[in-house]
């Protein structure tokens, strides 16, 4: 079994919007190293304790972390993107984890373009596609499936989503128009929602949709302090089968 956790950057709106792009990131990994990662993760958050006092139960939201941290405060600003910085080298290194990343580029999107559906639409189907496929790193099984752990969102409309494309999931053909009905079969159950303070691995998917949208549209904080090239650092774990022709695997929409 894969699990994925999934988290955002950005906000889904088109009209008013005060953010230009949108980001969607699946954190993939096995059952198989479910445990030993959950300990990589306890261990790594001993340490940003004892360097600068974030506490095991205070949540890594990061784009809170840079601008609103609240109770935070408490730590100084450049230690906090030092807290940023190492959970990035951290998810390098656990090179057992897959990241398919998505991200909607609302600029001259029309005002109806739906960007949460494209958005979900797209990470489902690279979800399914690379489950089929067998393109995931780290251990497997003869015949793996895959559940969907998001941080909470508009959580009936994704529900409704995955339930929809378990019959109707249509593939435009390369060539001669037209599509293909491709249903997803391999992930399974409904999306199962999770407080991201309450988990570590949402908290590692926030971490990669926050670095996604600051390589794309830097704040002048993470600008100034090169924060834009933080998510170079996360290239290990990067899924690059979920659209090969971008050399970091982004699907752009």
């Amino acid at each position: 079994m894969y699990l994925m956790y999934v988290d955002e950057s950005g906000d889904p709106g088109t009209v008013n919007s005060p953010s230009r792009f949108f980001t969607l990131t699946g954190l993939v990994l096995h059952e198989l190293r479910w445990q030993e990662y959950l300990d990589q993760f306890i261990n790594f958050r001993q340490a940003m304790k004892k360097s600068y006092g974030l506490k095991l139960r205070e949540e890594i939201h990061s784009a809170h972390l840079i601008n609103k941290p609240g109770d935070l405060r408490r730590i100084p600003r450049q230690d906090r993107l030092a807290i940023i910085r190492a959970f990035a080298n951290q998810l390098s290194a656990m090179t057992d984890f897959s990241a398919i990343n998505v991200v909607v580029d609302k600029k001259g999107k029309p005002t109806d373009y739906n960007v949460f559906e494209r958005a979900w639409t797209s990470l489902i189907q690279r979800f399914e596609n690379t489950l089929s496929h067998r393109n995931f790193s780290g251990p497997a099984n003869p015949d793996d499936r895959g559940m969907l752990f998001p941080d909470n969102t508009d959580n009936k409309k994704l529900t409704l989503l995955l339930r929809r494309m378990r019959r109707f999931n249509p593939i435009p053909n390369q060539f001669g128009g037209g599509y293909r009905n491709l249903a997803v079969g391999k992930i399974i159950e409904d999306p199962n929602f999770r407080v991201s303070d309450q988990s570590y691995f949402v908290q590692a998917a926030d971490l990669i949709a926050f670095l996604l949208y600051q390589h794309l549209a830097p704040n002048t904080y993470m600008r100034r302090k090169q924060g834009q090239n933080y998510f170079a650092r996360l290239d290990p774990i990067l899924c690059k089968k979920a659209s090969p022709r971008d050399p970091m695997g982004i699907v752009r929409l």
